[in-house]
């Protein structure tokens, strides 16, 4: 247990940095009994796997996610240079030159794939998944990467799925569906689902940090308010929590150990394993595709993260993030993120079409919904690394993926910073395509 023990200083010295404000307000209560009917662990989580879980993995707290202010979400397209007597369509040819041009030396490597309606239109491939430094593989539409905060977006198609499945009200508050014997504190009871999926809960951490004693403690302190926008982890990594108890696959009120330290980390892992089957079984299998993780799996292509120049020193393997899970740490290929964007959009394989749009309008698991001369675009994107601004050995993934108009879909991984001064890929594709519209 020294592991868990680690974690939960690690945890409580996190909430300790709270204002005081928040130390002032009511002290929370718990209605969990002393000693509890204890739950077995389910058949797939042995003692070992409990034992051999890290709960929060060294680290994670130097890890620099994506900037997403409220500035940035609110971002105003600039008067389109060209004018259209009717809506224009995409020139893929031209918005392929020009993601070329923009990303050549100036990245590791990069893949991207344009989709329209599902059907292949373009694909780009540049230079190194893994440098000469490494094994020397170069980009492919299958190779998988840590796609990041797009993990966000597949968590709240699951989410939204469920919800509907067992009739529940996007505005229903999610303190009913919360463990049991977790400290509710201030205004938890206002948080409902719809503000976690669009980062209004009133969560503030000012951390990326998303494990799970870390949020069981944040959520004993309660929030000062709740309906202001602030881009937290913790908000998509409650639903991996949450998933389960709604969808019956482990007790709210389920007690695996009398040792508080030891309940805790069976439950981290047991609804982690729960999430993941969740996820596999209804959002990643019904778009075809198998054997979703949150490390890199042995026997298929993966790619490195590097610094710039990339030649310069090896890769960067960000590992197993599966503490991180819910608003980060699904590993996909942009192929296969694509199947899931082009399933959930129009398959009608894992949420009606008309709830994908209705997630999309509302900002459910996105970023930023824009304006363009074809129609609205819809986007979420991804970045996981050290800090490039503190650190100059700092090594990148970066992900985005974007819903265009007229059935546009386009995905892009990118494994390093975009050259020294880190441009935002999010807003590259974006000028790509804008640049490449025609009548």
């Amino acid at each position: 247990m020294n592991a868990l023990r680690i974690a939960t200083i690690a945890a409580v010295s996190a909430v300790a940095t709270v204002s005081q404000a928040q130390r002032t307000t009511p002290r929370p209560t718990t209605v969990t009994p002393a000693r509890a009917e204890l739950t077995d662990l389910p058949s797939g989580v042995s003692e070992e796997t409990v034992r051999a879980h890290v709960a929060s993995p060294a680290g994670l707290s130097a890890v620099r996610t994506e900037v997403n202010d409220e500035r940035e979400r609110s971002y105003k397209l600039a008067s389109a240079a060209k004018t259209f007597a009717s809506t224009p369509h995409l020139d893929v040819s031209d918005f392929g030159l020009a993601m070329h041009s923009a990303l050549k030396d100036k990245v590791a490597g990069y893949v991207f794939q344009v989709r329209h309606n599902g059907n292949l239109l373009h694909t780009g491939m540049w230079q190194w998944a893994q440098t000469p430094s490494d094994q020397g593989k170069g980009w492919t539409v299958d190779t998988r990467m840590h796609v990041a905060s797009v993990s966000k977006f597949l968590t709240a198609v699951g989410m939204v799925k469920l919800l509907d499945a067992k009739g529940i009200d996007y505005d229903t508050p999610i303190i009913d569906y919360l463990p049991t014997y977790w400290l509710k504190g201030p205004k938890i009871d206002q948080i409902t689902f719809r503000r976690l999926l669009t980062h209004k809960s009133g969560f503030s951490t000012g951390t990326s940090t998303s494990t799970y004693m870390f949020m069981r403690l944040r959520v004993a302190v309660g929030v000062p308010a709740v309906g202001s926008y602030d881009y937290e982890n913790m908000n998509f990594g409650l639903m991996r929590i949450l998933i389960p108890i709604i969808n019956g696959d482990v007790s709210k009120s389920a007690m695996f150990s009398n040792d508080p330290l030891e309940n805790s980390l069976k439950w981290d892992v047991v609804t982690l394993y729960h999430y993941r089957n969740y996820m596999q079984a209804n959002v990643f299998s019904p778009a075809g595709v198998a054997n979703v993780q949150f490390h890199p799996v042995s026997g298929m292509a993966n790619a490195l993260a590097y610094r710039l120049p990339a030649e310069s020193g090896e890769g960067w393997n960000s590992g197993n993030l599966e503490a991180s899970a819910g608003g980060a740490a699904w590993r996909l290929s942009v192929k296969e993120l694509l199947n899931v964007m082009d399933h959930v959009r129009r398959r009608n394989t894992i949420i009606p079409a008309t709830t994908a749009q209705y997630m999309l309008d509302n900002g459910f698991g996105i970023d930023q919904v824009l304006q363009s001369p074809a129609g609205k675009m819809y986007n979420k994107n991804g970045s996981w690394g050290a800090d490039c601004v503190t650190d100059t050995n700092c090594k990148t993934e970066q992900s985005v993926a974007y819903f265009f108009p007229n059935g546009i879909e386009v995905a892009v991984f990118v494994n390093s910073p975009i050259g020294v001064e880190g441009f935002s890929l999010r807003n590259i594709v974006k000028d790509s395509y804008l640049n490449s519209l025609s009548q």
